[in-house]
């Protein structure tokens, strides 16, 4: 048992320390910078031009999509970069598990997505005097949201190419796909039976519906169903990545 402790703490370190490796080489890269922060604010802005909100309403909505557009960002564009540079064969040699290796990425995107969520909350609270109902949910929104859709962005990552242009198109086309299914646009209580059953097919709906109950406090679903399907979705997520990265290695990416 003792035994099984120490390998848990080390792949968790390990994981960490990918974390930290990518968080000081790829944030500041000209491609993060524009999927991941700056692509959400400028949705936001052009969607809530001479539209009448709440403030909390408001901020809720862009918190879902900042979370949304920068935790899925950063996979499709670190790994393919990682593998046209040569880099990432050292993390395969690396004495880790590839399960541990995925959780390094997903942290990263984990962690952008929860950085850039905090400084539209802190704008939307100075600037716009957006008040937050149910801070649980909220930190529940952005660090389990942060997670589906890191994990989201793991699955383009790891297709296997050195290309990041080869993942960014595919990845962009479901993440518009899933943006305008969802319930940030359009709120599901104002959605037709039909669209309202497609949008329960995203996580992002859920993102949102918990975002509302943590802002405005009004939300349509239950919350605590919001964060399970969000874990849920996160841990499902890794799957396909796992499978993709041991094809791309007998692949030879």
């Amino acid at each position: 048992m003792r035994r099984r402790w120490q390998r848990l703490r080390d792949e968790l370190a390990q994981a960490w320390a990918v974390a930290v490796k990518d968080v000081r080489v790829y944030y500041l890269r000209p491609g993060m910078i524009m999927f991941g922060f700056l692509m959400p604010f400028f949705l936001f802005f052009s969607f809530s031009v001479r539209r009448e909100m709440a403030a909390a309403q408001g901020i809720a909505r862009l918190l879902a999509l900042t979370t949304f557009f920068t935790a899925a960002s950063a996979g499709p564009f670190i790994i393919p970069l990682e593998r046209r540079l040569r880099t990432y064969d050292r993390l395969l040699a690396a004495p880790m598990s590839l399960l541990s290796l995925l959780l390094g990425k997903t942290a990263v995107g984990a962690f952008f997505a929860a950085s850039v969520s905090v400084f539209a909350l802190v704008i939307g609270i100075t600037a716009f005097g957006a008040t937050v109902a149910q801070p649980g949910f909220l930190a529940a929104g952005v660090l389990l949201g942060s997670f589906a859709f890191a994990s989201l962005g793991l699955v383009f990552g790891s297709i296997p190419t050195r290309n990041p242009g080869d993942v960014q198109m595919p990845s962009t086309l479901l993440r518009w796909g899933l943006l305008f299914v969802s319930g940030v646009f359009i709120p599901l209580e104002e959605m037709a039976p039909a669209a309202r059953a497609v949008a329960y097919l995203s996580p992002l709906t859920y993102a949102q519906d918990l975002m509302n109950h943590a802002l405005p406090g009004k939300g349509l679903l239950n919350p605590w169903l919001d964060s399970g399907v969000l874990l849920v979705a996160g841990i499902l997520l890794l799957i396909p990545s796992m499978l993709l990265h041991r094809r791309a290695r007998r692949l030879g990416y």
